[in-house]
């Protein structure tokens, strides 16, 4: 993948965008909301409202809410506790990773959330503030890169030096125009102009998100097919269902006559991708570390009830043995894949539906694909970054491709930098697949010429369904209920779960304390933070306006 972002950037110059990631893996709840009320009272430790605050769900959303939440209670000076629970047994919920051979003194691979960028500045002043490193996205890989159809490579591009690299954006100008991506680049320009004002000192807030989608200028985008879009805006259409087709399937597992404008845009996500060494699951890690939440992990939350507009919130879990009171209470995890019983007359929470993904991460001595599986000449050299399209499926009526993508991610080596090598001496590397299907044992062994060591599976609910969509979950389920993954439908990465949690907690405290985020400053006093001399490196949340 890393050769079509570094093609793309170099060729149409696009602004970075954002990231990926990968939700849950939960069962789907028999119950509706809204409808079921309790016959009976538990027996609740006191009536009294606590100033306590629950958040169900400790990933990117839930852990950047607690943290979030600190911030406000140390600038507002508010006196308020807050518990984070997850059932998992880990923080970082989409962000996890594995380590080659289950051996931890190797570098590990992401087999969630994967990269961000500098523009994702929540990510990347996490990353500055609590003493993170970041590296390169693939950096060391081999950066040929191709598009497969089923049946054929309807585009192939070589990295290695300046000769293949021009001959490369003449394949490109050849086969698309200049104008495809002329006009590309024109509208992830203009995407991104709108999503960065979230982060200056006055950002949008909303309390519903079509008045969210409104304010950052998207409602065309999340209306429309990004075939549809790009089709409007008179750009190529084999550019579309092949270039930007491999962006979307291997980043949000979805074609783009399905998937939203807006969700076909931030896939084009060009050169500068990072990563946090070690895993970006400690970025959510370091989010709880910093605030001032009791944390609850391996736990499941089995109720959450609520007996009068101005009484407390219950919520019973296998922490405790009774009911805890809340006076908040943040969902910061799909709705309908938590299998919490909701006592409570709740806003209707549409079905949100989710890619069912397969990824399989292996290690292979075998410097790149088979050659031959994709019908090129015997000893000849396979793209080590596989993107695909339905193209050959929707217009030619040829097979559909046995996987999303497949890409190479680096040598195996330890946390010392020094490759290792498998008991024959040979050097491997690191291998992901994305598929819609399981990858069995045959198809890897051939794929890789017998040359596979260890291999790890893992089934999920991979990504939220993008469809173009007018209609979006409520963010305020109840009077002192919030629910961040409302945002979803319109985007979901790692950052945007951040921004997301941001604009639930400011709603939180204004409306249940008279407080904020950012203090309100008087004009002799600054609020919050020393701010920085400059809106570029402003970042709302953790900078705050001063008067």
């Amino acid at each position: 993948m890393k050769s079509l972002i570094t093609l793309l950037a170099t060729t149409a110059a696009f602004f970075p965008v954002y990231a990926f990631q990968l939700p849950f893996s939960l069962k789907l709840p028999s119950f509706l909301s809204g409808s079921q009320l309790p016959l009976e009272a538990p027996q609740l430790p006191d009536t009294t409202t606590p100033i306590r605050i629950a958040i169900i769900g400790a990933g990117a959303a839930g852990s950047s809410a607690a943290f979030w939440i600190a911030r406000g209670k140390e600038r507002c000076g508010l006196d308020v506790e807050i518990d984070l629970y997850d059932k998992n047994p880990y923080i970082g919920g989409r962000s996890i990773v594995v380590f080659p051979y289950g051996d931890e003194s190797l570098e590990p691979a992401e087999l969630g959330a994967s990269i961000f960028i500098q523009n994702n500045r929540n990510l990347w002043r996490a990353v500055d503030e609590f003493g993170l490193s970041r590296t390169g996205f693939d950096e060391g890989v081999d950066d040929t890169m191709g598009i497969w159809d089923g049946k054929e490579f309807v585009l192939t591009t070589s990295g290695g030096g300046l000769l293949s690299d021009w001959l490369s954006k003449i394949k490109i100008l050849w086969r698309y125009g200049w104008k495809a991506p002329t006009r590309t680049q024109n509208l992830v320009d203009t995407m991104v102009d709108r999503f960065l004002p979230l982060y200056s000192p006055a950002p949008p807030q909303w309390s519903n998100i079509s008045s969210a989608v409104s304010a950052l200028g998207w409602t065309e985008a999340v209306a429309e097919t990004t075939a549809e879009y790009f089709d409007l805006h008179d750009i190529d259409k084999r550019w579309t269902r092949e270039l930007v087709e491999a962006a979307t399937r291997v980043n949000f597992g979805q074609n783009v006559d399905k998937i939203h404008a807006l969700g076909g845009l931030i896939s084009l996500a060009p050169t500068g991708a990072s990563s946090v060494k070690g895993g970006n699951f400690q970025i959510f890690e370091h989010f709880v570390a910093n605030s001032t939440a009791s944390v609850y992990l391996n736990t499941t939350v089995k109720s959450i009830s609520h007996y009068s507009p101005a009484g407390p919130w219950v919520v019973e879990s296998s922490a405790f043995d009774k009911p805890r009171l809340y006076r908040s209470v943040i969902l910061a995890a799909p709705f309908h894949q938590t299998n919490i019983n909701f006592k409570a007359s709740l806003a209707p929470v549409p079905q949100q539906p989710y890619v069912h993904l397969h990824v399989t991460l292996l290690s292979t001595a075998s410097p790149a694909p088979n050659a031959t599986y994709f019908n090129l000449a015997k000893g000849s050299k396979a793209p080590t970054s596989i993107l695909t399209t339905y193209d050959g499926v929707r217009a030619r009526g040829g097979p559909e491709p046995d996987f999303n993508s497949l890409s190479y991610h680096g040598v195996v080596q330890g946390k010392d930098g020094e490759s290792r090598v498998n008991l024959f001496g040979e050097q491997e590397w690191v291998v992901k697949i994305f598929s819609k299907q399981r990858i069995e044992d045959a198809w890897l062994d051939m794929m890789f010429e017998g040359k596979v060591g260890w291999v790890y599976r893992k089934e999920w609910d991979a990504y939220t369904v993008l469809s173009p969509t007018v209609e979006f979950p409520p963010v305020k389920l109840a009077e002192g209920m919030y629910y961040v993954n409302a945002f979803e439908p319109v985007i979901s990465t790692m950052e945007t779960e951040t921004i997301a949690s941001r604009n639930v907690v400011d709603l939180l405290l204004k409306e249940q304390f008279g407080a904020g985020l950012c203090k309100q400053p008087s004009s002799a006093e600054p609020a919050g933070d020393a701010s920085p001399s400059t809106e570029e490196n402003f970042v709302y949340g953790w900078d705050c306006p001063t008067a």
